[in-house]
């Protein structure tokens, strides 16, 4: 599970340079609750592997480099991967059956995030074909 997840936030962040100006106002959003649920998922991970586990932080670190948002959206970015990175280690703050089953419900957000975004990313093809330009002969 967490694989796919991991996939889907590679390929969110991967399909096309969209950077995070040039996103519409709910893909700002989108972008926002993803970094959260990516520190919520940091922490209910690392309260099973132990805090030298960086795998959910560094594909935050990847998310950020690669949206190169400007100085104020990247600071928000930071600010919501750590407030759900205190959330979930407020909240599950041992590895338990609570905090697996709450690695899992993050994950499942977190695919849907990424996948919302991956889609709003691909080009859009026009519905009805550009006309054709006249022959110059």
């Amino acid at each position: 599970m967490f694989r796919l997840v991991a996939l889907s936030l590679i390929l969110a962040c991967s399909v096309t340079p969209v950077l995070a100006q040039d996103r519409a106002p709910d893909d700002r959003q989108r972008l926002l609750d993803l970094a959260y649920t990516l520190g919520e998922s940091h922490a209910l991970r690392q309260a099973c592997r132990g805090p030298d586990d960086q795998f959910w932080r560094s594909r935050m670190v990847r998310l950020t480099d690669v949206e190169q948002a400007e100085q104020a959206f990247d600071v928000l970015l930071r600010d919501r991967f750590n407030v759900g990175f205190a959330a979930g280690q407020g909240e599950f703050p041992v590895c338990d059956a609570a905090s697996r089953k709450a690695e899992q419900v993050a994950a499942r957000k977190g695919q849907a995030l990424a996948l919302t975004l991956s889609r709003s990313m691909r080009p859009t093809t026009p519905a009805v074909p550009p006309p054709e330009s006249p022959d110059p002969h």
